[in-house]
């Protein structure tokens, strides 16, 4: 795996001892599970590179005074979990239970959880926070300062974030939600109540892909009449779109490629206004930089990062990502700096993990551009304000999602998922769901 290689190289250099670092984060990770009932649980985990399937294992229960267990309803896929198929992010090891994005119903609660009672339908949110940290305290929840104690983390970026479920000992060694039960944590901060007249199929994208979108939105700084461009049309680019123009940027441009224009095309069929660009059929020597300067007469005022680091389009990136040289490419990133105008904005919220090369930073100094990496997204922050769009109608969640699928079904959801093609955002149906709304895609039997 070339990131871990180039991560136990960051290790080796800071003086820091892979083995020692996580072997707390291991144990609380198998202190999420006890065997008080016997009864037992399907979820989804880890095999190894590109291998996903269902095991069964011990019922989550709960270990601290604030914990919540939550009995699945829902959940799904990200973008982001790719790179944890592909094997690319540090720290995951086999056995370990992924999923980030979940809804369900209140089952148990610790004695210090007083926010939900049982039988409550709640959607959890993927950062982990406790609430009364500094960073908490500062509507900072993905920085929270105690919930992930992993020193690698904190030694690789100068400052500590929060666990996240489902994302690899890196983040805390906490079981993700593709599973029919889930231990949350500081119940009280990281679950939001759903009102009854909003399904599961919309309050579950509030976990993850709806809050970051947004996050990538107003953090970044979309203002009125502003020309945005767009890296990557999965959901989370799609709903950056959507949520670009509700803060009434003039125009939207997305860019995306590899599948023969399918998710171009599935986003313009929701989003009409919005122009497309396909880099797999630009002119033998042309670039996207170009083009875009071409499409806006050099006036793209923000660009949006909604890829990640891992897809190296040319050799030079796909070789030292392969040697472990780097872990993540630089070349999306150069695309935004020479496409923005000057004094642009670039925002950055698909996935980089660690280090890369040949970055254009030359080019950031010169021409005034500002580099924001939004972070991960602190969801508790907006999530309450976005339920109440939802509520209204004024956004909708379900434009992204393609799929109704079954949890048993992961290995073939997650083969699907990597292939892109037809598939845009899934809704997995546990044991535990309810029929479908009316309005989101009928269950598909794989």
């Amino acid at each position: 795996m070339a990131a871990t290689r180039a991560a136990n190289l960051v290790e080796r250099a800071m003086g820091h001892s892979h083995e020692a670092d996580i072997h707390t984060d291991i144990s609380s990770y198998n202190n999420e599970f006890g065997t008080e009932t016997g009864e037992k649980i399907r979820a989804a985990t880890w095999k190894g590179k590109n291998d996903v399937g269902i095991v069964e294992m011990p019922k989550p229960r709960v270990v601290d005074p604030g914990d919540v267990i939550v009995k699945v309803t829902g959940s799904t896929i990200c973008g982001s979990d790719l790179h944890l198929y592909h094997g690319v992010i540090p720290q995951l090891q086999k056995g370990d239970v992924l999923g980030h994005e979940c809804c369900g119903v209140v089952e148990s609660t610790g004695p210090n959880a007083t926010r939900f009672k049982p039988g409550q339908r709640v959607v959890v949110s993927f950062p982990i926070a406790c609430g009364s940290c500094r960073r908490c305290k500062a509507q900072l929840y993905s920085q929270c300062e105690k919930t992930n104690e992993n020193s690698i983390t904190n030694a690789m970026y100068g400052k500590r974030t929060a666990g996240i479920f489902g994302y690899s000992h890196f983040t805390g060694g906490f079981a993700g939600g593709q599973a029919e039960y889930l231990r949350v944590p500081h119940g009280d901060v990281n679950l939001l109540p759903i009102p009854d007249g909003v399904p599961d199929e919309k309050a579950l994208y509030l976990s993850d892909v709806v809050a970051t979108s947004w996050h990538c939105v107003v953090d970044t700084g979309v203002n009125e009449g502003d020309i945005v461009a767009v890296w990557g049309g999965g959901p989370i680019g799609q709903m950056a779109v959507e949520f670009a123009f509700y803060h009434k940027a003039s125009r939207v441009i997305l860019i995306d490629g590899g599948d023969g224009g399918w998710r171009l095309d599935f986003v313009k069929q929701r989003v009409p206004k919005v122009e497309t660009l396909d880099y797999t059929k630009l002119k033998r020597g042309e670039s996207v930089s170009r083009r875009l300067q071409e499409m806006t007469d050099h006036s793209l005022d923000v660009c949006l990062e909604c890829v990640g680091g891992e897809y190296a389009k040319g050799w030079a990136h796909f070789l030292e990502q392969m040697v472990g040289a780097e872990t993540d490419t630089s070349e999306l990133l150069n695309e935004m700096i020479t496409a923005v105008r000057p004094f642009g904005r670039i925002g950055i919220t698909g996935v980089y993990a660690g280090y890369t090369n040949h970055f254009n930073i030359g080019a950031i100094m010169q021409t005034g551009v500002r580099l924001i990496g939004n972070g991960q997204a602190p969801v508790q922050k907006y999530w309450q304000g976005l339920m109440e769009l939802i509520e209204k109608g004024e956004i909708d969640p379900l434009h992204m999602v393609s799929h109704r699928l079954k949890l048993e079904d992961i290995d073939k959801v997650y083969e699907m998922f990597n292939a892109r093609k037809g598939v845009q955002k899934v809704f997995l149906e546990t044991r535990h769901s309810k029929p479908p709304a009316p309005e989101s895609p009928a269950l598909t039997t794989l």
